[in-house]
């Protein structure tokens, strides 16, 4: 008798559920068949990284004597599948709503090798940015451990690869690629900002940088910062205007710092200090910091007992 009522509620909750799907919302949709499978977009990522640095990524039975064999099938394997899910996500532009598939398809087929004859270009500026961290991180032991190791190198070899995806206007392909190097890193890199060469994030965690930014040549950035929109009250109203900062050549931004607002212009050569909230252009070869807070230690060693009975507004801090 218990099974049989546990099957009653079971179905219940079932026909209860379904029926809330008919309700019109946004989250009711169903349309399953146009959304981008997130796994193989990954999977896309983690191929173009063996692509990218065929020294570093690469299967076990790898053989350099057969590089170019490697390579070739490799490539196919992207294309086939990178084209798979652009044709997907073109669905969902209206400018395709009218296409029939062999439309799409081709489409698909003229982005893909688009984005692949960019992979030289992608590469000329990773080695750059394989520099920058190089020449900028006194801990880093050889160019080795930055591929291998570094989350501010590996979060910026995905947001290149989505940034030359994102100006195809490809959608979501790119924002899904950049969000898997934001969990993976911490590292939040909107695939429609702009970024020179010789880009240095150093640690990275926390870092934020916005779809409108513009970054120069030679920047480096610590963790924390927020390179954002001074206001997103507006909403959908804003979208694709510029609300995030540009940031010229040769600045160093240090840790927690937020920059934000799209008429902010942090001139070339300049340093940002750590903790600097700025929403104002700044000059060329500026120093900008905040005024340290006081430091009070008395002298004097004290016992746990007498530390706690301290107050802590008087002066111990």
């Amino acid at each position: 008798m218990q099974k049989f009522e546990e099957k009653d509620v079971v179905r219940n909750i079932v026909e209860n559920i379904l029926s809330d799907y008919k309700n019109g919302r946004d989250i009711d949709k169903l349309t399953v068949f146009h959304q981008p499978d997130k796994e193989a977009i990954i999977d896309i990522v983690t191929k173009l990284m063996r692509i990218f640095f065929p020294g570093y990524y690469r299967d076990k039975v790898y053989r350099f004597y057969s590089v170019r064999n490697n390579v070739s099938v490799l490539i196919e394997d992207v294309m086939y599948n990178m084209q798979k899910q652009i044709a997907i996500v073109l669905h969902n532009k209206c400018e395709f709503n009218c296409c029939d598939e062999d439309d799409i398809q081709k489409t698909a087929q003229e982005l893909t090798f688009e984005f692949f004859q960019k992979i030289p270009k992608i590469r000329e500026y990773l080695n750059t940015d394989l520099q920058a961290t190089f020449d900028g991180d006194p801990a880093a032991n050889g160019k080795d451990e930055i591929v291998l190791c570094y989350p501010g190198f590996y979060a910026t070899t995905i947001y290149r690869i989505a940034h030359e995806v994102f100006v195809l206007k490809v959608p979501l392909i790119p924002r899904i690629m950049t969000e898997y190097a934001h969990s993976k890193t911490g590292i939040d890199i909107h695939p429609g900002a702009t970024i020179g060469k010789y880009f240095f994030i150093d640690h990275g965690t926390g870092i934020v940088v916005g779809s409108t930014t513009t970054i120069g040549n030679h920047v480096k950035v610590y963790q924390g910062v927020t390179l954002g929109a001074l206001s997103t009250r507006e909403g959908q109203k804003l979208h694709g205007k510029k609300r995030h900062p540009t940031i010229e050549d040769d600045v160093t931004i240090y840790s927690g710092a937020s920059i934000l607002g799209g008429a902010t212009v942090i001139g070339s050569n300049s340093v940002i200090g750590s903790n600097a909230f700025i929403t104002k252009a700044v000059e060329k070869n500026s120093r900008v910091s905040i005024q340290n807070q006081k430091l009070y230690c008395r002298p004097g060693e004290k016992s746990h007992a007498e530390l706690k009975d301290l107050n802590l507004n008087d002066g111990w801090y």
